[in-house]
């Protein structure tokens, strides 16, 4: 389910309560934040899927960067997908000057090595990964292993999907998939493009056919939101 701002902020703080035995009361608890059930349930585990997909402890993650429906006022058409690498979001654009926003994680380079308009000419379900040319040069040792590519499955960088952009006819190596690292949303990492927590990249798998537009926005674009 789709949440504003608003009506998915951490509730207000709960105390524990209850009678007290005979001796010395025990010391006052501290306020501790509730999380919105929805939100809750949104990042809950996934079935049905060839790999676990763990729930997500959103409890880690800023409120901002998780998936809700927001005012838009760009004037892409809706199903456009706009990239805000800058401001660590998503959108993908509705009707009516709305917007499904997710929070996403950038690589310090290639989060920023394309911008512009392209079209997701590929999806893949549980990806195979191979880290680029210059990624393996930046990080030999942690890299270098998985020259060659590494399969599918729970400990796969992408995650369980990914969308590969593509310009002109050629690929751009510049996609929107998974994370092994939730924490990592809203920040900028060591590598990648740009990642969504792995119930986000599912939910946008489902909204988008191939052929759909992505626009990514330059670093200091002003906010479409």
């Amino acid at each position: 389910m789709l949440l504003t701002r608003r009506a998915a902020l951490i509730g207000a703080p709960l105390f524990l309560a209850g009678c007290a035995t005979q001796g010395r009361l025990p010391a006052p608890t501290a306020a501790t934040p509730t999380v919105d059930p929805r939100w809750a349930a949104m990042y809950g585990p996934v079935d049905g899927e060839p790999f676990p997909v763990p729930a997500v402890d959103i409890s880690e993650i800023d409120p901002q960067f998780l998936r809700q429906e927001v005012a838009y006022r760009g004037a892409e058409p809706t199903g456009t997908l706009v990239v805000d690498p800058n401001r660590r979001f998503l959108y993908l654009v509705r009707e009516n000057g709305r917007a499904i926003r997710y929070g996403v994680g950038v690589g310090k380079q290639e989060g920023f090595n394309f911008q512009g308009e392209a079209i997701i000419a590929r999806k893949a379900q549980w990806p195979r990964w191979t880290p680029t040319p210059s990624m393996i040069a930046r990080e030999p040792e942690r890299y270098g292993p998985y020259r060659d590519g590494l399969p599918g499955g729970p400990t796969n960088p992408l995650g369980p999907r990914a969308l590969y952009l593509y310009k002109d006819g050629r690929d751009t190596l510049y996609r929107l998939h998974g994370t092994t690292e939730p924490w990592s949303i809203g920040t900028m990492v060591s590598s990648g493009c740009i990642r969504l927590l792995n119930q986000d990249i599912i939910d946008l798998y489902r909204r988008v056919p191939t052929g759909s537009k992505v626009i990514v926005l330059p670093a200091g674009a002003p906010g479409v939101a």
